[in-house]
């Protein structure tokens, strides 16, 4: 199987390897508001894989999923690469994956009030149309997990969409089982990551089809893809802290950029600051008990 760059994402490299494999390298670059950061974070991007691995491997009795290996020696041994690719580079964070189709909306789950949901709330009283409780707070628990697809953009800003939409774009039951296995992940992982600690405020899933079975792909419950709180530190009404990407976001609100021009780079305390949050995440997520 010969290695061939098929896209450069916001946070991911994606390979070919023959037409029935990809090989899935996790970058340093980290993306905010639609942006990548002009200021990469060394280390993180192992981080993610090795995040991704945990979960792809304790979720598959809920669901399947696009892994092969993640052992750089092992997939060395599976593909070709073209001449000068860095596999030194390449330990720690590339995964070699099943060739799925992609289902082209991000699955949304959220546990709480928070973000662009809140925003939402406080004008509409919904979050993504769905109605919710009058009176809800900030961070504030939600009575049970929300389902709230977006479209799948690889540039630029996913749009909200509602789950008839989806439905109706998807063949007939195939929503239903993603919202339904969507949930399922959800409340696993955050039964697993309250154990330890942490409450996850919201994540979301991409799914795939391969052979006509769908399976989870992508990345699982990281970071960059989901929302984890400290507990010990969690108080309705306020702003949580947090073990991911949100420590970032808040130093570019502070920091004056009007979130359409070039982004600043980031100050080396905030570049160290935010592998803090991803290393002590992977430490939580993966401790025993």
């Amino acid at each position: 199987m010969e290695l061939k760059l098929l896209h450069k994402g916001k946070v991911r490299d994606l390979y070919a390897a023959g037409e029935k494999y990809l090989l899935i390298v996790s970058s340093d670059r980290i993306s905010a508001f639609d942006f990548i950061l002009p200021t990469p974070v060394p280390g993180k991007g192992a981080l993610l894989n090795k995040i991704s691995s945990f979960w792809f491997d304790r979720t598959r009795h809920i669901i399947k999923n696009h892994i092969v290996s993640a052992d750089i020696d092992e997939i060395r041994r599976a593909v070709t690469a073209p001449a000068g690719f860095d596999w030194e580079y390449m330990r720690g964070r590339a995964m070699l994956v099943h060739r799925a189709k992609r289902v082209d909306f991000e699955c949304v789950v959220r546990g709480y009030i928070t973000g662009s949901g809140w925003k939402e709330y406080l004008r509409q009283g919904s979050v993504c149309g769905i109605k919710l409780p009058a009176g809800l707070k900030e961070a504030q628990k939600l009575p049970g997990p929300v389902f709230t697809p977006t479209t799948k953009a690889d540039q630029g800003h996913d749009e909200n969409v509602s789950f008839e939409t989806m439905e109706a774009a998807l063949p007939a039951g195939l929503a239903r089982t993603i919202r339904e296995k969507s949930i399922e992940l959800y409340r696993f992982a955050a039964e697993h990551l309250e154990r330890r600690g942490i409450l996850l405020a919201d994540t979301k899933f991409e799914f795939g089809l391969l052979d006509g079975e769908l399976i989870l792909i992508d990345e699982a419950l990281t970071p960059d893809s989901s929302r984890f709180w400290d507990a010990a530190k969690y108080k309705v009404g306020t702003s949580p802290e947090s073990f991911d990407k949100q420590y970032v976001r808040n130093w570019l609100e502070a920091s004056g950029w009007d979130k359409r021009g070039n982004p600043p780079e980031l100050p080396a305390e905030v570049v160290r600051g935010t592998l803090e949050k991803y290393e002590e995440a992977l430490k939580k997520i993966s401790e025993a008990g």
